[in-house]
């Protein structure tokens, strides 16, 4: 008997500190981080929208079938607030996180799990 599935999703926090001032700016980079990272995880890609700022800054987000990736960038300040929410048992979200690390090159990151949907609570 497997043991009981501790949510119906996971939801990681995720700050990256001393990105690359650069590709945070850099809209199509930021899409192809974020959609690299969902397919590296086998998520399935159902839609993304990105937004470039003025004078600085990229949002974006890319739909999944199995929930979201979203990031925002301060380039100013070599900083990314990135959402990564994986539902069901097929995806690590912990992988798309250390891709995203490594393709904006930062210095260091870190994350909070949130579980969502717990099943004692439903």
């Amino acid at each position: 008997m497997s043991p009981a599935r501790p949510a119906l999703g996971r939801h990681l926090l995720v700050d990256l500190y001393g990105c690359a001032r650069g590709l945070l700016d850099d809209v199509e980079y930021v899409r192809r981080g974020l959609l690299a990272a969902a397919e590296q995880v086998g998520a399935t890609v159902v839609d993304a929208h990105f937004h470039s700022f003025s004078p600085c800054g990229v949002t974006g987000t890319v739909s999944i079938q199995e929930s979201h990736l979203s990031i925002h960038t301060w380039p100013e300040h070599r900083y990314a607030a990135v959402d990564i929410f994986t539902c069901g048992d097929s995806i690590d979200p912990w992988r798309a996180y250390e891709s995203l690390k490594t393709a904006l090159q930062a210095d260091r990151g870190s994350a909070t799990e949130i579980h969502r949907g717990r099943p004692d609570l439903l």
